[in-house]
């Protein structure tokens, strides 16, 4: 369920009038749910723009359009606009749109992949970096391989050992060490050329 304000109510109502457009509402979907760049996106809507499988919220004079695809990401969602003399400010809080983590009694590989997703690739977007998962084997070794400005990087066996693998020792029980797939000689964009370490 999601909860829209009175005031965000009269907020859009007040948008939605100025437009004069008959059936404009207001379209909420989740951008890369599920994921730690995870989003809301907010727009206004005409009949003619909507899918046909969005749920609809009914507010005071206009509607909410909730992207199908987004609504478990959305759900929980509260809407909400604080007016202020300079105008005003509109707040979204959406606790589930990066989604959930695992329970302790999910596979390790699924534990495995939330980390990566959630904790790990955020600090490699910061060198134009990334990982995917390979495999997890019987074992609990974890088997990457990486792209971006970390493959053929001069730091990426550092990257590995004191980031990644501490990471996952720490954080998900089961893995037992951390490998590296990846041809590091065939890195076209390192954010540190190998040589240079």
């Amino acid at each position: 369920m999601i909860q829209i304000s009175e005031t965000a109510q009269a907020h859009f109502r007040k948008l939605i009038e100025r437009e004069s457009l008959p059936g404009l509402g207001v379209r909420l979907s989740a951008h890369m749910p599920g994921t730690a760049q995870a989003d809301v996106r907010l727009e206004f809507a005409e009949p003619a723009d909507l899918g046909g499988d969005e749920w609809a919220v009914d507010c005071e004079g206009f509607t909410l359009w909730v992207d199908a695809a987004s609504v478990r990401f959305l759900d929980g969602a509260e809407i909400d606009y604080q007016p202020q003399a300079t105008g005003g400010q509109l707040q979204i809080r959406a606790p589930k749109i990066k989604g959930e983590a695992p329970a302790e009694s999910a596979s390790l590989v699924e534990r495995v992949r939330w980390v990566i997703e959630h904790e790990v690739n955020p600090q490699l977007a910061q060198h134009r970096g990334h990982v995917s998962l390979e495999e997890v084997t019987r074992d609990g070794i974890v088997v990457l391989r990486f792209g971006g400005g970390c493959h053929g990087c001069g730091m990426v066996d550092v990257t590995l050992k004191q980031g990644i693998e501490k990471t996952l020792l720490g954080r998900v029980p089961g893995v037992t060490a951390v490998r590296d797939a990846t041809d590091h000689d065939t890195g076209q964009a390192p954010y540190m050329p190998r040589g240079s370490a």
